[in-house]
């Protein structure tokens, strides 16, 4: 037990320190990608926007004119787009890094350098399309006449706490991706799945039952509750959700780093 946690250590400090040398080579990583995602693309970064409010719409129309949820008097369509915005950048993140490791095949067999900073770039580059899709948020709380209150300040950790959960699975899947290419298309269903198991179109609360017990545990939903707490209800989300939450986005970036790291020097061999 111990010897496992003496390990443990020297590997999260030699990971950490790796981070710090790297850290110029991760900013030129994401700046690749980025224009790699819209080069020759006519809209550009209209395309972060296009897709959460294209799905906003569609939402709109189902939940207001065909069935409607009870949003606790927040329109349908500001309380749909502050769900599928941060969704939207955890899918993407996740879509992008899934096959992060076997889109640059070259430079994981021939060069050395952490190879999570390949997934991280692909974490950045859907973090900067979520900072763009964000001003459509803003001009929606303007239209709607939604203030913002001195609990805004909790945006950032909740931003953090996503951030951590997304870094996590992202080094799990594109490992996975690399040893069993299946990974890639089992997770567009999952990540489908994994949509309608969170509250991103309706509170979960609305299953009830033991379906909606285990449905809360989903660690998505506190994260995307607690944007639409400070953000449109002006109130700070609720702890114990909030804290397990940020507990599990912890577990999940430390074990995925380790077992990430670990795994590494059998990467060249399974491109």
């Amino acid at each position: 037990m111990v010897s496992s946690l003496s390990r443990l250590g020297s590997d999260l400090r030699e990971i950490l320190h790796e981070q710090v040398e790297y850290r110029e080579l991760l900013f030129s990583i994401v700046q690749r990608d980025l224009l790699l995602r819209y080069k020759q693309t006519v809209m550009g970064f209209g395309w972060a926007i296009f897709m959460p409010v294209l799905n906003t719409i569609i939402f709109s129309i189902i939940f207001t004119r065909v069935t409607r949820v009870d949003t606790g008097g927040i329109p349908y369509p500001i309380y749909a787009f502050a769900g599928l915005l941060p969704w939207n950048f955890f899918a993407t993140a996740l879509r992008f890094s899934v096959a992060s490791l076997t889109s640059n095949a070259t430079l994981v067999t021939k060069v050395y350098f952490p190879r999570e900073l390949f997934p991280f770039s692909a974490v950045l580059v859907s973090l900067i399309d979520f900072a763009v899709a964000f001003t459509v948020l803003v001009a929606m709380m303007v239209y709607y006449h939604i203030g913002v209150t001195w609990v805004v300040l909790a945006l950032p950790v909740i931003l953090l706490v996503q951030i951590v959960f997304t870094c996590g699975l992202a080094l799990l899947l594109a490992m996975a991706n690399l040893f069993y290419r299946d990974v890639k298309y089992l997770f567009e269903i999952v990540i489908t799945v994994w949509m309608f198991a969170t509250s991103v179109v309706y509170p979960v609360e609305l299953v009830g039952g033991r379906l909606g017990a285990l449905l809360l545990l989903n660690p998505m939903t506190p994260i995307i509750d607690a944007y639409r707490a400070v953000l449109l209800r002006g109130t700070l989300p609720p702890a114990a959700p909030s804290a397990r939450a940020a507990a599990v986005a912890l577990v999940m970036l430390a074990l995925g780093w380790v077992v990430f790291h670990r795994a590494e020097f059998r990467f060249a061999e399974s491109i």
